[in-house]
């Protein structure tokens, strides 16, 4: 079984998601968007699809044009009922894939921040994984509307939509579940500068909230990741 993964940004990997595959022993196609790697056009070969984040807008087609062509394949995917995770930017792309709107510029979310998991997503085979006062890492300015038919899974104080699902299978998640404390500790140098210019008390949140929480979250991360490769 093989799975499309698109990397929309430098820097932005599969991270735990990429370790959970990597023990199920279960190929990547990785397509970088940004060295301009196509799309495929018969995705009979995969078994399922993931979009990552990036510091782009999901509708900033003028100077990324590939976005147009992402949703097209989030909704191939779908249609064939293949499963799909879109985690941050490919959440949003997939919420303007099945018409939601993007709500762009809101003011920064960001640290490890409990979430508050809706009914649905009490029984959801994926986000079923949290238990009470879990916290997860979130970094975030830009959000979504639900699309219709969509299944609400979650939510943050700020954001009333961090985790929703289309269909079986087709999951769009705010927050950063792929993110490992290590993970986030290189983000901190590979995007210092805009990290520390739209997070004013960035260091404090890696000094404090990254030990108390880190080991935590990391092992859920990895918890998420089984789950939804399990629906493969």
């Amino acid at each position: 079984m093989t799975v499309l993964v698109i990397e929309n940004c430098e820097n932005v990997t599969l991270g735990l998601l990429g370790q959970a595959l990597d023990h199920a022993k279960m190929p990547i196609d990785l397509r970088v968007m940004t060295q301009n790697d196509p799309l495929p056009t018969d995705i009979s070969k995969f078994n399922g699809l993931v979009v990552l984040g990036g510091l782009q807008h999901a509708r900033a087609d003028e100077e990324f044009p590939f976005l147009k062509d992402v949703c097209d394949t989030i909704l191939a995917f779908h249609e064939a009922d293949k499963p799909v995770m879109g985690i941050c930017l490919g959440s949003q792309l997939i919420a303007r894939a099945f018409g939601g709107e993007n709500i762009l510029g809101n003011p920064v979310e960001a640290g490890w921040l409990p979430l508050q998991v809706s009914e649905q997503g009490k029984q959801d085979p994926v986000i079923s994984a949290f238990e009470e006062d879990d916290h997860i890492f979130i970094l975030h300015t830009d959000t979504y509307t639900l699309p219709k038919d969509a299944v609400h899974l979650a939510s943050s104080e700020m954001t009333p939509n961090q985790a929703f699902k289309m269909g079986r299978a087709t999951y769009a998640i705010q927050f950063h579940f792929e993110c490992s404390v290590d993970q986030v500790n290189h983000w901190n140098g590979c995007f210092h500068g805009p990290i520390n210019e739209l997070v004013p008390h960035w260091n404090e949140i890696l000094e404090e909230q990254g030990p108390k929480f880190g080991p935590r979250t990391d092992a859920l991360g990895l918890e998420i990741s089984r789950r939804w490769i399990a629906l493969l």
